[in-house]
């Protein structure tokens, strides 16, 4: 592991720019986001929305009740012998119903369990999404600030070699050209301010946008800090991990066992059906009927057992079964790219992580020798060996570098996020470990 030190130019420029005195930590910002992203939001209405319809399924299989009640009003005339009446009738039906054996809203019951456990798998991808989208937004207002006072300090160090350069001309120990430079330099530089502010001001307006906030100030990176190393260190452990971790993995392994259940119930459709029916109806006419004018109150109950057997449909239930083999054979492809894209994304998230930490050990030699480049052409330009551009080239590599420094750790911290999430084991726990290298 490397040691990387930070300068801490953020703080004092949040306090420059009027950011809130409290600084937050990424922890913080991901739990606001929680509570007020829409699409976070969304995807867990839609979770919740499935387990009520996976219990809907089980209603196929369930005894059903049902209480019917009529009146009506009948006027019957008869000429021989002539006669004239009218008469209510009342009547009341309880009736219930209970699924002996019916393949098919069984298999229905395991389809909608399945569709459950998939909707929650969409939910982990969103919630792994939304760490991303907060820890993104998070880092790029603080290498939008580190940008920001980089360009401020070589304003500053541009400034006072301008004022040099004007000094040596007015004592003649310099050319009007050493001037001009200066000048064009700190003009150069006072644009570049101008557009790392504006920069600023959209990066803090997305991280407020994401963790629906105003005014979020995310804490800089602790004094000094060190950037871990994958843990396992191979891209393979990390490939193994995602097969059995993966939402995307896990949610194209329910599609096939969604597909499959289809296929056994389209074949469950020649299957027949039993089931076990009872009612108990009462029907009261105080005034009679047309046969009988006394009251009479009938009461009939029946109990049955109905078996159904479909023989011929036009051949639909044969064609809905090849449709849902050949859907079958659809989602094996879509599991075994997702396994593929996966596996690709793993790789390349690891090596990213590598690559960004050889990057990071590059550019802190290269501040060092720019550094050291700018106190030689200083002392050159002192003593008449260097002219003043060498000296604004080498100020304005060594705060180039210096930015490019910054931008790079931040890469290789929310590279860890990314691998975690290329290969699914990505959780607010993994925030909580980057937590602590940000300062308190």
């Amino acid at each position: 592991m490397t040691p990387v030190r930070l300068l801490p130019l953020t703080l004092a420029l949040a306090t420059a720019l009027g950011a809130p005195a409290h600084a937050e930590s990424l922890l913080e910002l991901y739990d606001s986001a929680r509570a007020t992203d829409a699409t976070w939001q969304a995807a867990k209405a839609t979770y919740e929305a499935s387990i009520p319809r996976a219990a809907q399924a089980r209603a196929g299989i369930l005894p059903s009740a049902n209480l019917t009640a009529s009146q009506s009003l009948t006027h019957f005339e008869t000429n021989n012998p002539p006669t004239s009446r009218t008469f209510p009738t009342q009547n009341a039906v309880v009736s219930a119903s209970h699924p002996l054996y019916r393949p098919v809203a069984r298999l229905e019951l395991r389809q909608a369990e399945r569709r459950a456990e998939l909707a929650e798998y969409l939910l982990t991808t969103s919630g792994q999404d939304l760490i991303i989208r907060v820890s993104q937004a998070y880092f790029d207002v603080l290498a939008s600030q580190d940008t920001l006072a980089f360009v401020r300090a070589q304003k500053t160090a541009v400034a006072e070699q301008l004022a040099s350069a004007r000094r040596n001309f007015e004592v003649g120990t310099a050319t009007i050209t050493d001037t001009r430079e200066a000048q064009a330099r700190y003009d150069l530089v006072l644009a570049q301010e101008i557009e790392a502010e504006n920069d600023l001001r959209v990066k803090r307006l997305q991280l407020d946008t994401v963790v629906g906030k105003t005014g979020a100030q995310p804490n800089p990176l602790g004094v000094p800090i060190e950037l871990p190393a994958p843990q396992p260190a191979s891209p393979e452990a990390w490939v193994s991990q995602a097969e059995e971790a993966h939402p995307l993995v896990l949610q194209r392994r329910k599609e096939v066992e969604i597909a499959q259940i289809e296929t056994e119930k389209q074949k469950a459709a020649n299957k027949p059906t039993v089931d076990l029916t009872a009612s108990h109806s009462i029907t009261r006419s105080p005034d009679g009927n047309a046969t009988t004018a006394a009251n009479i109150r009938p009461r009939s109950t029946s109990v049955n057992v109905l078996f159904a057997m479909p023989l011929f449909n036009g051949y639909l239930t044969q064609n809905r079964i090849l449709e849902a083999l050949a859907l079958e054979e659809r989602s094996r492809a879509d599991l075994e790219a997702a396994r593929r894209t996966v596996a690709q994304a793993v790789r390349t998230a690891y090596f990213g992580i590598v690559s960004g930490q050889g990057r990071v050990r590059a550019l802190e030699a290269a501040e060092a020798s720019s550094q050291s480049a700018l106190e030689a052409n200083r002392l050159g330009y002192q003593v008449g060996v260097r002219i003043n551009i060498d000296v604004l080239n080498a100020q304005s590599q060594l705060f180039q570098t210096k930015r490019d420094l910054a931008r790079a750790r931040y890469d290789v911290l929310l590279g860890h996020l990314r691998l975690r999430q290329a290969n699914g084991t990505l959780s607010p726990e993994d925030l909580q470990r980057l937590n602590a290298l940000l300062a308190k």
